[in-house]
């Protein structure tokens, strides 16, 4: 040392004196010493004219600080060097922030890369993929050096991609500041995800200018599954309570409807055999012919309000279709292949088989009609076992699945979520009345199944019918009942059928006792010593129904003939279990002869 300033007798704390003459290492550390590194800087200096460095320096105190350390060669104006001028800065500060700012640094990269249900990197301003964390290698599938410095674009479906959403995606970005969005993205082997993706541009927080992007995305795929369920289950809920209410509407309307019909048509027997041979019994005839008609619309209406009546037995639903084939196969037309495809060994169902047929007719018609220029046309058995919440409106169990499949126009969403709906239809005006589906799901829910469908426009359609399993050893009851006699007691709220049905057993040669409710009936039937038959209504005001009424003329008049009219269902009607089993049972409308085959048939 050949001269020392005031600047370096404060931070290094030596005076003058004490250095002067002195060789510069005395700053460095005993290491440094040892590894000759003042020589080398004073060789670098003098042969590249400058040396430059950041180190740890001491002062006299034995404390260190951070020095930057410029070291010049002096040369005289002939080239020959006459010493070195140097220049030491305290850094301390700068390097215990630069320090603080890698260790943060690693601790971040650290956290980052630690995290592995989130897959979070940065991107380029252009897009490019500048870093990749270990959650983005989980989930996505790639290693870093397979993406690093490739376009983010590529983790995009291709639909989106050709879309531009990547490039919109950076730009909302980069105008307000971040970009957030669900969507699929695709895995390095090419499978989906539903992703959740947020976007934040980085901005240089002196100049404002962009320097690139933090992308964080998560897999949310369960969470979209589990929501697009409920979501499922909801709708099917809705549908269910939308078809119970229409149902429940319906069946009023056809009940109500039933009772005026049966004063007409009873009405109508006894005009036709007091009217003279010579008298105009072709209007009346043509006034029968209508109250068929109405009849058969108020059946098509119990049958989707499932309150029809139903003779279900043991079957197996492969007979049933192999015997009906001949049927199905002359609902087609030419150009349609007609095919079975029954899974053997198929587990019996209690099933009306009549009314399964043309249920399955309905369904084959249909299939027909979507398919104008011929297809495919399959009828499918299977066994099946539905877990629990599989099928909103079915318990867990097995059943037997009926399919009918064609490959005709198909349907839109929202037209196949109101195929089973009455009075619904596609078809032209006067094609069709919107009542054959509605029957059709009537009745299997009534079965205690359940119907469903599936389409898609120019894609075909497909009709599942469930019916439930029957256990192995089951055995349908069968309705027993007694035989009639002359007094009947006629128990009916309506007057007009009453009067009617009071009518009808005179005809018959009965003598008759009548009642509007259930109460005055069971004082008729107590203090009366002989009852031959009771014929009543099931819904009556009052405290005593026509089955409660029933149970008390049985108790007391053991064999006592007992008939139950309503225009609802028999199970539909039913008080407890078996409550129905003793009596016979009459569908309104009723006319004299369908009362008068009942009786004989009893």
């Amino acid at each position: 040392v050949t001269s020392w300033n005031a600047g370096a007798k404060r931070f290094k704390g030596y005076e003058p004196h004490e250095v002067i003459g002195r060789h510069f290492s005395i700053f460095h550390s005993a290491q440094d010493q040892a590894a000759g590194i003042p020589a080398a800087s004073l060789q670098t200096a003098l042969r590249e004219g400058r040396f430059e460095a950041e180190g740890w320096r001491y002062r006299k105190d034995g404390s260190r600080f951070w020095a930057s350390v410029v070291i010049d060669a002096i040369r005289n104006h002939d080239g020959v060097l006459i010493g070195f001028a140097k220049i030491t800065r305290d850094i301390t500060d700068r390097r215990i922030a630069q320090d603080a700012l890698r260790d943060s640094e690693r601790r971040f990269r650290m956290l980052v890369q630690g995290v592995t249900d989130y897959a979070i990197y940065m991107l380029s301003p252009d897009g490019h993929v500048t870093n990749w964390n270990a959650g983005a290698e989980r989930i996505k599938g790639y290693v870093a050096d397979e993406v690093i410095g490739t376009y983010f674009g590529r983790f995009y479906t291709l639909e989106d991609q050709q879309a531009g959403i990547p490039q919109r995606a950076l730009a909302t970005a980069t105008s307000v500041g971040r970009y957030e969005k669900e969507g699929w993205r695709v895995r390095k082997d090419g499978s989906r995800f539903w992703a959740h993706v947020v976007i934040d541009a980085i901005q240089d927080e002196d100049s404002g200018s962009l320097m690139g992007f933090a992308k964080i995305t998560r897999d949310i795929t369960e969470k979209k599954r589990a929501a697009d369920l409920l979501e499922q289950a909801n709708a099917a809920l809705f549908q269910s309570q939308k078809m119970e209410a229409i149902g429940q509407l319906t069946g009023g309307i056809a009940h109500d409807f039933n009772n005026l019909l049966s004063v007409l048509s009873s009405g109508l027997d006894l005009l036709a055999m007091r009217l003279p041979q010579h008298g105009n019994s072709g209007v009346v005839d043509s006034m029968a012919r209508a109250v068929k008609r109405g009849a058969l619309l108020t059946q098509q209406l119990l049958s989707f309000a499932r309150q029809q009546p139903l003779n279900a037995a043991q079957y197996d639903v492969n007979e049933i279709i192999a015997s009906f084939e001949p049927v199905l196969q002359r609902a087609g037309h030419s150009s349609i292949i007609f095919s079975l495809s029954p899974e053997p060994a198929l587990r019996h169902v209690m099933v009306d088989a009549p009314r399964f047929e043309a249920a399955l007719l309905n369904l084959v018609v249909n299939a027909r009609d979507a398919m104008p220029d011929g297809g495919p046309l399959v009828v499918r058995t299977a066994n099946v076992h539905l877990a629990a919440g599989e099928r909103s409106q079915l318990p867990a169990g097995d059943y037997v699945r009926v399919s009918v499949i064609d490959a005709g126009t198909g349907m839109a969403p929202e037209v196949s979520a109101r195929v089973f709906e009455p009075f619904f239809t596609t078809k032209a005006l006067g094609k069709g009345t919107g009542l054959g589906l509605s029957q059709v799901y009537g009745f299997i829910v009534q079965s205690g199944g359940a119907a469903a469908v599936t389409s898609q426009l120019g894609m075909g359609t497909t009709v599942d019918l469930w019916l439930p399993a029957v256990a192995t050893g089951s055995v349908a009851t069968e309705v027993t009942a007694e035989r009639n006699s002359e007094v009947v007691l006629i128990v009916e709220d309506e007057p007009d059928i009453l009067m009617v049905a009071a009518e009808l057993f005179r005809n018959l040669g009965y003598e008759v006792l009548t009642a509007s409710n259930g109460n005055d009936a069971w004082e008729i039937a107590d203090r009366v010593d002989h009852l031959d038959l009771l014929f009543t209504d099931v819904m009556m005001p009052g405290g005593m129904d026509g089955i409660e009424l029933a149970k008390r003329v049985r108790s007391h008049y053991p064999q006592t003939q007992i008939m139950i009219t309503s225009g609802y269902t028999q199970p539909e009607v039913r008080g407890e279990a078996g409550a129905m089993d003793q009596f016979l049972f009459l569908d309104k409308p009723y006319r004299m002869a369908d009362l008068a085959r009942k009786l004989r048939a009893g």
